[in-house]
């Protein structure tokens, strides 16, 4: 018997899930979790052999309870269930140690077979996803551009949603000064807004 815990925000797709997996008489769901941290508690009692973790969720995501739970249960596999297939998602869940990732849109006999390959150790990735990897290893993104240290503080400050005037005070220097420093932040990083040169640095993993 291959014990499953069921990780999703969402209790209508959990029940979904179960309802998918409980027809397989060699597959039982012992847990769900609606949030990563739960995930982690969740894990820890029932220490499961596959874990199915969706990605974006309130609080610890599916990533970060991923990396928690296979450090405190290295034997536990985590397959990672979302409707998101971009490629830092990929990479992400991958490098916190999950041995594979699935789309919401996978069919029953697609989820069952997945539990039991990740059950054996083995690698489980929907096609299109193991494209995206392989693109990603023959063509490895760009260096992240180099911000200077002001650059970074400002939009450090900016994250926070500190208007410009409260970052020329917190920062000893002039609104203007603060403008120029974001004008040549929106240029490396090659994006025309505030959030969006937040958004960016956070994916290139400069903030």
């Amino acid at each position: 018997m291959i014990t499953v815990l069921l990780v999703d925000d969402h209790p209508v797709v959990r029940d979904g899930l179960r309802g998918m997996l409980q027809a397989d008489p060699e597959l039982a769901v012992v847990g769900e979790a609606g949030s990563g941290d739960e995930a982690v508690v969740s894990a820890r009692a029932h220490r499961p052999d596959v874990v199915l973790m969706d990605l974006r969720m309130p609080g610890l995501d599916g990533a970060g309870a991923t990396g928690r739970i296979l450090a405190e249960l290295p034997s536990t596999k985590v397959v990672v269930l979302t409707t998101y297939d971009t490629d830092a998602d990929i990479l992400r869940a991958v490098e916190a140690g999950a041995c594979g990732y699935l789309l919401k849109d996978a069919t029953r006999a697609e989820l069952t077979a997945a539990v039991r390959a990740a059950a054996r150790g083995e690698t489980v990735l929907a096609p299109a996803v193991a494209g995206r990897l392989v693109r990603q290893v023959r063509n490895p993104p760009a260096p992240a551009p180099a911000l200077s240290a002001r650059e970074l503080e400002v939009l450090r400050l900016v994250a926070t949603g500190r208007t410009n005037a409260d970052i020329g005070r917190a920062l000893h220097i002039s609104e203007a000064t603060v403008k120029t420093h974001l004008l040549r932040t929106f240029t490396k990083l090659d994006v025309s807004d505030r959030t969006a040169a937040v958004t960016t640095a956070m994916s290139l993993g400069l903030l």
